[in-house]
């Protein structure tokens, strides 16, 4: 073969690979609704009688810019804390003991073993203690979008934030379900009151894939058990 040709040919597969490489940087997600949504369409209508009023868009002059509708943005505070413990412990023990002898039976072959005792002792114990301590602290803000207005009125919301640093891109996604009442002044909602709610931090540098075991790894441990 032409070693201009091989030449050619191992260049170009180092390219794809590459590319490969390059479209799995995005980390993966646990929000499950798409993260931004337009405005519905405002439904045309012929004036009637001069009247200016579209029922599909309309808003009272004097109420607030609280989301309500398919595209209205919202900012939810995110303040998640979570500490959970585990603590068990349990304990056991068990003693035997057997005691036997062969008594002076007139007439039992081998005498040899007349009167012969034996005893045996057995014990064991068990002892097990175990403590699991897990906290979490989640601080920030981000703006979603309202994606659908359930029937009764409450909103699908979903949003994303990205931070490009230095070293990589910087991933803050959140979805959920947010009822209208708990909006507060500022269209704002804090994240505790957020139904269904997936918040999520992710990260395309490489010390967030360092922590994730590679295919080939996974592969023979899937044949060793631990």
């Amino acid at each position: 073969m032409n070693p201009l040709h091989g030449i050619r040919l191992m260049t170009g597969v180092a390219g794809v690979l590459l590319g490969l490489a390059g479209c799995g940087t995005t980390p993966s997600t646990i929000v499950q609704q798409p993260t931004t949504a337009r405005p519905q369409p405002v439904v045309v209508q012929a004036p009637a009688n001069g009247a200016i009023l579209q029922t599909s868009a309309f808003r009272p002059l004097f109420e607030d810019r609280s989301a309500r509708l398919v595209g209205d943005t919202l900012t939810i505070v995110i303040s998640e804390k979570t500490q959970a413990g585990k603590k068990g412990s349990s304990s056991g023990s068990k003693t035997g003991a057997l005691q036997s002898s062969i008594g002076n039976i007139v007439g039992l072959p081998l005498k040899m073993f007349q009167g012969l005792g034996v005893t045996a002792d057995s014990s064991s114990e068990y002892d097990d203690d175990s403590a699991i301590n897990s906290s979490n602290t989640f601080n920030g803000s981000v703006t979603v979008t309202v994606v659908e207005v359930l029937p009764n009125g409450n909103l699908v919301v979903a949003g994303e934030k990205q931070i490009a640093l230095d070293k990589g891109t910087e991933y803050i996604r959140l979805s959920g379900v947010v009822q209208p009442d708990t909006i507060q002044s500022g269209n704002t909602v804090p994240s505790t009151k957020v139904a269904d709610a997936r918040i999520e931090y992710r990260t395309s540098a490489n010390f967030d894939k360092a922590e994730v075991m590679g295919w080939m790894a996974r592969f023979f441990l899937s044949f060793v058990p631990l």
